[in-house]
């Protein structure tokens, strides 16, 4: 309890009354004095009852608690000795974490500390707070490849443990160092472990897999009922088909549904100007093109979409007035920007 509570000095009075080398408590009794005299800052004493422990008792506890004396004195030399004995005596996690400190940040043995932490986590995983130590290593020397590697041991190894708390954090530091890298990277490890499927169609669609994204938005709706995500499948559905024609009744009822429950300006501008394009109901297409205006008014898309119904309409100055504002903001570099602007100039 006076360990507990770091009344050193009542531990230091105690043990050094009872210690009986014939006791077959004298090892831990010594132990704790050594502890005491360490933390109270007696380190010539601390060493000398470190020694006396040691030669006596040889054993892994022994040798981590002469190397953090060694290391209180900053004899940083004398303290990697110590903790690689005990480390070699018994495997530790913890151990090794301590060896590598002093290594990395005390002795500037920065690759000797990232060798033994590599070599460690490759045999025996990454329990003792290993991966998280190579981890900060990597991070601070900004080895992308590296920090994904010891995050992939990490993420399978708690995923096999079923640690899925501590899984859930790695993955979240895992891909957005993947995204980083390397976006098909990225796509392939969440393809492959089949999680985050909304990162994985975000990532899709920044990489322009319609087909891909496609079939996964198919697949999220299916399983959520999602209405966003119809309006999504319909807008991909008719961007991808070859025969636009051949899909427009079917993309136009999923429009129509999910509006029926979404007040979105984006889906209410694209079935507007299909129905416009189209010619499947004009005044209908340009009450939809009004609705997303209302919502983004200084959007050139839409106002290019309410121009190009005025010119169906026949109403051809508005038509002009509403299209030179979209030549004036964007130019004539898109191709349908300047075919709307060409038929809208013979407008009459």
């Amino acid at each position: 309890m006076s360990m507990q509570l770091k009344k050193y000095e009542d531990v230091r009075i105690y043990s050094k009354k009872y210690l009986d080398e014939d006791s077959k408590s004298y090892q831990d009794i010594l132990r704790f004095y050594t502890i005491s005299l360490l933390k109270l800052d007696k380190l010539d004493d601390a060493l000398e009852q470190g020694q006396i422990l040691l030669k006596r008792f040889n054993n892994s506890e022994n040798y981590e608690l002469l190397a953090n004396i060694y290391f209180e004195r900053e004899e940083y030399s004398k303290s990697e000795k110590y903790f690689e004995s005990a480390y070699v005596s018994n495997i530790s996690g913890q151990t090794l974490t301590n060896l590598v400190d002093v290594l990395y940040s005390y002795l500037n043995k920065k690759e000797k500390a990232i060798s033994y932490l590599e070599t460690h986590i490759r045999l025996y995983g990454c329990e003792g707070g290993v991966c998280s130590k190579l981890f900060s290593f990597y991070r601070e020397q900004r080895n992308i490849d590296g920090i994904i590697s010891v995050l992939k041991k990490a993420f399978y190894e708690y995923k096999k443990d079923g640690n899925i708390h501590a899984m859930n954090r790695t993955y979240k530091f895992l891909i957005a160092y993947l995204e980083q890298k390397n976006l098909d990277e990225a796509i392939a490890f969440l393809e492959k472990n089949d999680i985050d499927e909304y990162k994985l169609l975000s990532l899709y669609q920044k990489k322009d897999y319609k087909k891909k994204s496609l079939k996964l938005l198919y697949k999220i709706y299916k399983k959520t009922g999602n209405i966003d995500l119809l309006a999504q499948i319909a807008i991909l559905e008719f961007e991808i088909a070859k025969d636009k024609r051949k899909v427009l009744k079917e993309v136009i009822t999923k429009f129509e549904s999910a509006l029926m429950v979404l007040d979105n300006h984006i889906y209410q501008n694209f079935l507007g100007y299909l129905l416009i394009d189209y010619n499947v109901d004009v005044d209908k297409g340009l009450a939809l093109v009004k609705k997303a205006l209302e919502k983004a008014p200084n959007n050139v898309a839409y106002i290019d979409s309410l121009a190009w119904g005025l010119y169906k309409k026949k109403e051809c100055k508005k038509a002009y007035t509403q299209m030179k504002k979209v030549i004036d903001a964007i130019g004539l570099d898109e191709k349908e920007i300047r075919f709307h602007w060409n038929k809208i100039k013979e407008c009459k």
